[in-house]
């Protein structure tokens, strides 16, 4: 009778021990779903807060915007060309917001807030046409806003080849003001033309092209378009 008392005893402690783990597990997990969706509303109203900013920029359809990329291969274009300025895009406006055209994994639209983000620090710089009123017409931005679709969806050329097969990122920007406006913003180069002696270069060089590089092929860089003549400077962050 006694064992069986002992028993009893035993079972009870035995529930109210999984009663008491299983109540605080409930409350860890209630905490930690308040804590997530805290970090989510936060996050959104961090992304609203940015977006809402972003619409009072002074910026224009056609504006070229420029920013220090955090890709894998930012540091060795910086070395290369001597400028921290690796990756730019032209803006555009639809309703109330600004998106940037760029080519990254592939062509594509991206909201300003969202590029911008994801630059380094956060910083980055608007060029635009010095006669930007005279140039960039409704019909010449017209044309500017349908030279999309000859790259749209196009995938990123990691081996900056000047054919239209693929493409890169200053390479999309100056094509696209060559077919809308005939303008040449930026001076063409030649891949030897670049500082190709660092060893992040030669390893990044070696990686993509082997033994056979291209020294020869038609290049523009970010920093050619960033330093034109043609632009000027409307906005720095």
């Amino acid at each position: 009778m006694r064992k069986n008392k002992n028993k009893i005893v035993i079972l009870l402690i035995g529930l109210s021990v999984i009663s008491f783990i299983f109540s605080m597990s409930n409350i860890s997990n209630t905490r930690r779903i308040k804590e997530n969706s805290e970090r989510q509303l936060k996050v959104l109203l961090q992304e609203k807060e940015a977006k809402d900013r972003v619409r009072t920029l002074p910026l224009k359809a056609g504006d070229i915007i420029f920013q220090t990329s955090q890709s894998a291969q930012s540091n060795a274009i910086h070395l290369a060309t001597h400028s921290k300025y690796s990756h730019c895009g032209i803006i555009f406006k639809y309703a109330e917001d600004f998106f940037v055209y760029e080519a990254t994994k592939t062509v594509s639209l991206t909201a300003l807030d969202k590029w911008i983000a994801r630059g380094q620090d956060g910083h980055f710089v608007v060029k635009r046409l010095k006669n930007d009123e005279q140039i960039l017409s409704t019909e010449t931005l017209k044309k500017l806003n349908n030279a999309q679709n000859k790259f749209h969806k196009k995938e990123y050329d990691k081996y900056f080849s000047w054919t239209d097969n693929q493409i890169y990122c200053s390479e999309l920007v100056w094509k696209m003001y060559r077919d809308a406006t005939g303008l040449q913003i930026g001076n063409l180069q030649q891949l030897r033309d670049f500082d190709l002696t660092s060893t992040e270069v030669k390893e990044k060089i070696k990686e993509r092209y082997g033994e056979n590089i291209p020294l020869n092929d038609t290049v523009i860089s970010p920093v050619s378009i960033f330093n034109s003549d043609l632009l000027t400077t409307v906005l720095i962050n």
